[in-house]
């Protein structure tokens, strides 16, 4: 009996789940609701600043495996472009103060030695208090967990946690910067080399994926919502989208791999996070192309409205994570605020922000507290031929990215296990 997988949703978990089944031979059909895929991660035209932006500002880095994998299974690795060195660059704004974090080659962490390489004000011995994240309890939050001492926590612990998690490091739970840590950052330079797309995340992550599923027979059909799934003796039987009913198989499988509040209004007994934290994503034209970004095309702030500025040629983006007051705002004020980063960032001597761009994600991701943590769903369900992808989903990780691939890897995985196939990414490592 020929088996298809039923792939609803095409945002980074769809596309990666689809990827690795099709890569591995399976017969798939993908299904988004919009009218173009990538979710969040996608690029656009703006008319106002004449210009390519990006939705959302996302940081990839060399130690993301599952993204990794990702990005070479559909041929996208020109698409990413690399700082010289693994550089991280970071302003207090308030003191006009900076640094850069420099990590070193190899598994041992030299680099904290050194008073170059590491955060403005801190001592060597300071960083051991990364180990209280390995140790942290499921209620823990960033906050109790590495407040002390003061300065690392103000300049590096919250600045991380917020940009990682997008909650304020006072609720976020610190057990999910852990992963983040050991995957990157303690492994030293090769990991954590900061990745960035070349002409945006559309060209580098959606639309080669997109691609490669058309050539492969599984096109991804937009504007097909998903209104509701149709379950008889235990397994899925039906999908009603809205251009039409479509019958699951015998054999079949379906991904869902939507967002967290669409799972609950689909199937309404699996808990999902129900709580979401906004972001702010501000896009301003520059006067010409920035320079003194040779090493690193962004910086981190600290002491300002955002956390993080990116440049590309001649736009500065800034990213606000866990904007809740910001996001109720408008956008005049919004520009006018976070102008202030950008300028103190660039040194440029502006009084009034140029050209910009205001996106504001009201539901970026959900609240990384413990709670919400807590509610985090595993891809396989009590319906066996329906499994869950998305970032909300339980990977250990936060909802990134890299935690959206891997959950649709996760999936490919389990239908490759369950069939008997050959694991595409794992003969091919």
């Amino acid at each position: 009996m020929t088996m298809r997988v039923h792939v609803v949703g095409g945002g980074m978990a769809g596309l990666a789940t689809a990827v690795a089944l099709t890569q591995g031979g399976v017969t798939v059909s993908v299904y988004e609701a919009a009218r173009h895929a990538g979710g969040r991660c996608r690029s656009f035209h703006d008319p106002t600043l004449n210009r390519t932006i990006d939705n959302g500002n996302h940081l990839l880095l060399s130690g993301n495996v599952d993204t990794m994998r990702y990005v070479k299974a559909i041929s996208s690795e020109k698409n990413l472009t690399s700082p010289p060195r693994a550089v991280f660059p970071f302003l207090d704004v308030r003191t006009d103060t900076r640094w850069s974090v420099t990590p070193n080659g190899g598994f041992l962490p030299w680099w904290i030695f050194k008073p170059d390489r590491r955060i403005a004000g801190t001592r060597a011995w300071q960083y051991l208090s990364a180990l209280r994240i390995a140790r942290a309890r499921a209620a823990t939050t960033v906050e109790r967990a590495l407040s002390r001492p003061p300065t690392l926590y103000e300049r590096f612990w919250e600045p991380l946690a917020v940009g990682a998690l997008n909650t304020p490091a006072d609720t976020a739970a610190a057990k999910l910067l852990w992963p983040v840590l050991r995957e990157t950052f303690l492994r030293g330079r090769k990991y954590c080399q900061p990745l960035i797309a070349r002409e945006g995340l559309s060209h580098a992550l959606v639309d080669p994926a997109v691609r490669l599923l058309e050539r492969s027979g599984a096109p991804v059909s937009t504007g097909s919502r998903l209104r509701r799934i149709t379950i008889e003796d235990g397994l899925v039987t039906q999908l009603h989208l809205a251009h039409g009913s479509i019958t699951v198989g015998a054999a079949d499988f379906v991904v869902l791999a939507a967002p967290p509040w669409e799972t609950a209004r689909l199937v309404p007994h699996i808990t999902v996070p129900d709580i979401t934290c906004p972001i702010v994503n501000v896009h301003f034209l520059l006067p010409g192309p920035a320079t003194g970004f040779a090493q690193s095309p962004f910086i981190g702030l600290v002491g300002g409205v955002a956390q993080w500025v990116f440049v590309r040629r001649d736009v500065a983006s800034v990213t606000v994570s866990a904007a809740h007051q910001l996001a109720s705002e408008h956008v005049t004020k919004i520009a006018d605020q976070t102008w202030q980063d950008v300028a103190s960032a660039l040194d440029l001597h502006l009084a009034r922000p140029p050209k910009y761009r205001v996106i504001k994600e009201k539901q970026a991701t959900f609240a990384q507290t413990p709670g919400q943590v807590a509610r985090r769903p595993r891809t396989r369900t009590d319906i066996p031929n329906l499994l869950l992808a998305g970032s909300y989903v339980d990977t250990g990780l936060p909802a990134t990215i890299e935690s959206a691939v891997r959950s649709g890897h996760r999936a490919a995985q389990h239908i490759f296990a369950t069939r008997g196939i050959q694991d595409y990414y794992r003969t091919n490592a």
